[in-house]
């Protein structure tokens, strides 16, 4: 990039807010996706809108690219630099704007880590439910770039369920406002749900309005063992099928287990097939009879045990095992690559067969964990990149995985967002019909493809051939 252009950025975000060294682009080359990274031009922390509005200006005009950045713990290369580009970082923007118990709602700023504005509504009596497993470093700003899940996906739903609206700054730097704290409005398009789960493509995110709940009163969770694997996926359908809807159903295989026991050593049985940690959370009532109604069908299913957390500190010991499955398993081998396949959950016991068919299929060793109740497994390959021949094997068994979601009525990705490393199979999901009308809404919106380009689908740098031709382009070719 030219000298010139990186004064001026430079000139904009102020000395202090700008980093060129080639150790300090590093830390920015990379994500929570491993074999992806790549190298940017300069790493920027804007401190207000305008900056922003002028960074992208000066993108337009010059025609380099800018990825955003909250912290860097996606898992789909979603915010990997790409060629002539800079990195705008928001984790700056850190700050709760408002609490607003009345209308139950809140404004934050983008670079808000979740367990920690979770933490703060809790204070209160109230309750931000998606909760990914990185949430003690994830921001809020990264959760709608990305539609993040979590533990909880099963009854609360997903990052999409609890945003009332966004402000943000357009690839032409204009800003944008959409949503508001009506819980009812039918006025236009809804922008914002174009904006959640797009990556970064279509605009930099630098206010969200959430939307809060009250906190349940009371919660029970279990911890069921099982000698097979069928018997676990069997047991998550026939709760399902009960109408219980508990707040957490998470799944464990015996690769996991053994990994996390290493890891956090809490006593979890090294021989079982695959564990289930449940929680069913609500009146004190019903959360006594669901909580019964699910031993009785762990135990109809041939659970070897069941064990119920004695207290909340217990019960989050536990969670937090299950959020360091991925931590747990990257100290396995060199390389761990993290999926999120997602079926129907009817389909749950023949998608963790699939996985493990997948792993004996190409000798590849892979531990598969996830959040059963949702359908959403995350089969994760423990390679070394270093090793071609091994990481072809790992990508021809993701491959097999992702088509067998598919043919199951399943999708590529429930969480983690497509990004570079699962693009290919967008089509496949999304049909040539819905990835053509995704690329023009981004070609509309960013006709010069700047910003965050080449992920979710490649277009060329100045959307050429996506949008129809302008009356005056009209007649020219016509000449």
């Amino acid at each position: 990039m030219d000298k010139v252009i990186l004064d001026k950025l430079k000139s904009i975000v102020g000395t202090q807010n700008f980093l060129d060294s080639k150790e300090d682009k590093l830390v920015y080359s990379y994500d929570g996706t491993p074999v992806f990274r790549h190298l940017p031009e300069a790493v920027l922390f804007p401190e207000n809108s305008d900056q922003i509005s002028e960074i992208l200006r000066l993108a337009n005009q010059n025609q380099f690219n800018v990825v955003p950045r909250g912290a860097g713990t996606g898992l789909s290369g979603g915010s990997i630099p790409v060629d002539n580009s800079v990195v705008i970082v928001m984790t700056k923007w850190n700050r709760i704007l408002e609490i607003d118990s009345s209308n139950l709602t809140a404004w934050v700023e983008p670079g808000v880590v979740t367990g920690i504005f979770q933490k703060e509504v809790e204070k209160i009596g109230l309750f931000y439910p998606p909760d990914p497993g990185s949430l003690t470093v994830c921001t809020l700003g990264g959760n709608v770039a990305t539609n993040a899940g979590g533990l909880r996906g099963l009854k609360y739903g997903v990052t999409k369920n609890y945003i009332l609206g966004v402000e943000m700054i357009l690839p032409n730097g204009e800003l944008l406002k959409s949503g508001g704290k009506n819980m009812k409005d039918a006025a236009g398009y809804n922008l914002k749900d174009f904006i959640i789960g797009s990556e970064g493509t279509l605009g930099i995110i630098t206010k969200v309005l959430v939307k809060l709940i009250p906190k349940p009163s009371n919660s029970i969770t279990l911890l069921i063992i099982f000698n097979k694997l069928v018997d676990a996926g069997k047991t998550v359908s026939d709760i399902i099928a009960s109408h219980i809807v508990p707040s957490m159903m998470e799944f464990l295989d015996n690769t996991t287990i053994n990994c996390v026991e290493d890891y956090a050593h809490i006593g979890l049985p090294r021989k079982s097939e695959a564990i289930l940690l449940v929680e069913v959370d609500g009146r004190s009532s019903e959360v006594q009879e669901d909580a019964e109604i699910i031993r009785k069908i762990a135990i109809k299913n041939n659970a070897v045990a069941l064990k119920g957390a004695s207290d909340e500190a217990e019960a989050n010991n536990l969670k937090t095992a299950r959020r360091s499955a991925f931590s747990a398993l990257a100290r396995k081998m060199p390389t761990t690559i993290l999926e999120d396949a997602t079926v129907p959950r009817s389909e749950l016991p023949v998608m963790i067969e699939k996985v493990t068919k997948a792993a004996k299929m190409f000798d590849v060793m892979i531990g598969n964990f996830g959040h059963a109740g949702d359908g959403n497994l995350h089969p994760t390959c423990l390679t070394d990149e270093r090793d071609s021949k091994a990481l072809d094997k790992a990508h021809k068994a993701f491959e097999y995985i992702f088509n067998e979601a598919i043919k199951l009525g399943g999708t590529i990705t429930g969480e983690h967002g497509t990004g570079l490393s699962k693009k290919q199979f967008l089509e496949s999901v999304a049909g040539p019909a819905g990835v053509d009308m995704m690329k023009k809404i981004k070609c509309a919106i960013d006709p010069n493809n700047i910003l965050n380009p080449e992920k979710i689908f490649s277009i060329s740098p100045k959307c050429e051939g996506i949008l129809p031709l302008k009356r005056e382009q009209i007649k020219n070719f016509n000449a």
